[in-house]
C-alpha cells in the first residue's frame, strides 16, 4: 500500500473538510497540545488571533492549505509528510498525534502530524500570506499547458527532480510525481529540458487526469491499473506489460519506473 504522505490531493480533501464543517461556525477556541508545530505565532497569540472568528472560505495552493478568517488574520497549514485535518466529535478521544485543535460548536477540527515537520502559520494580512507562500511554483492543478512548458524546458535536473520542485509547480509530491511520467510513458531520470514537444504534451495531459482522479479520492489512489496500486509490491511489475519494474532514487526520492514503457 503506498505511502500517505499528503500532496495536492489529500490537500484538496483537507479543503473541503475545513469548507464543510468551518461554515458558519465561530471558533470558540484553539486549543494547542503541542506548541512545536506553531510556527511564526505562539499558541496564546493564535488562540487570541482566531477565537470569535468564522472561518471564510479556504483555498489551496500546492500543499498549503490557506484559510482566511471573518476580519482577522489567516491561518496557513501546511501537511508535511505525515499531516492531516480531520473533524472529529467532542467526546471522541484525542489521537496522540492531535497537535493543533479548533474548537467549534458542533464539534473539532484537528490538525494532526506525527512527525511535525511543518505546521500552522498566522499570517496577518494578505502581505503575509504572499510572503508565506512566495516561493512557490503555479499551482498543478491550474497551470497552463504554455506556463507548463515553459519551466519544464528551463530546469537542468532531472525530470522527477523539476516535477517535485515546490518552486517550480506546487503541489506534486513523490507518488504523483511516478504516476505522471508512468501513465505519460516518460522515464523520469530523463533531463528535465530534453523532452520535445510532444512529450511534454503528453506530460501535462497526463498530470491533468491524474490530478483530476486524484483529487475525486482526495488522494493518489492506490488502483491495481495505475502504478500507485504496485509500487509498494514485493517484486513489482508494471500494470500495463508485466514488465519488472525499476527502481532507484533521484534527489533523494525513490523513483519507479517501467524500463519498457519508459526507455532511456
Amino acid at each position: 500500500m503506498p505511502s500517505d504522505m499528503p500532496e495536492l490531493p489529500d490537500v484538496e480533501g483537507f479543503r473541503r473538510i475545513l469548507a464543510e464543517h468551518s461554515d458558519g461556525e465561530r471558533v470558540r477556541r484553539v486549543r494547542v497540545r503541542d506548541a512545536g508545530v506553531v510556527r511564526d505565532a505562539n499558541p496564546r497569540r493564535l488562540d487570541r488571533a482566531v477565537r470569535g472568528r468564522r472561518f471564510r472560505a479556504p483555498r489551496r495552493h500546492g500543499k498549503w492549505l490557506i484559510a482566511p478568517t471573518e476580519g482577522g488574520p489567516t491561518v496557513l497549514l501546511h501537511f508535511g509528510m505525515t499531516g492531516s485535518l480531520s473533524w472529529h466529535d467532542k467526546q471522541e478521544p484525542e489521537h496522540r498525534h492531535d497537535r493543533v485543535v479548533f474548537e467549534l460548536g458542533g464539534g473539532e477540527l484537528r490538525y494532526r502530524d506525527m512527525r511535525k515537520l511543518q505546521g500552522v502559520r498566522l499570517a496577518g494580512d494578505s502581505a503575509a500570506v504572499d510572503r508565506a507562500l512566495g516561493e512557490l511554483g503555479p499551482d498543478a492543478l491550474d497551470i497552463s499547458r504554455r506556463r507548463f512548458d515553459e519551466l519544464v524546458m528551463t530546469r537542468r535536473g532531472r525530470l522527477k527532480s523539476a516535477l517535485t520542485d515546490q518552486t517550480v509547480i506546487a503541489g506534486l509530491g513523490n507518488l504523483l510525481a511516478d504516476e505522471i511520467c508512468w501513465q505519460a510513458r516518460i522515464n523520469p531520470t530523463r533531463p528535465a529540458r530534453d523532452l520535445d514537444d510532444a512529450e511534454r504534451a503528453r506530460l501535462y495531459r497526463a498530470m491533468r487526469r491524474v490530478l483530476r482522479e486524484s483529487v475525486k479520492d482526495e488522494r493518489v489512489p492506490p488502483r491495481r491499473r495505475w502504478l500507485t496500486g504496485v509500487r509498494d509490491d514485493r517484486g513489482a511489475t508494471c500494470p500495463r506489460c508485466d514488465t519488472r519494474l525499476s527502481r532507484s532514487h533521484v534527489g533523494g526520492r525513490a523513483t519507479l519506473w517501467c524500463s519498457r514503457c519508459q526507455p532511456d
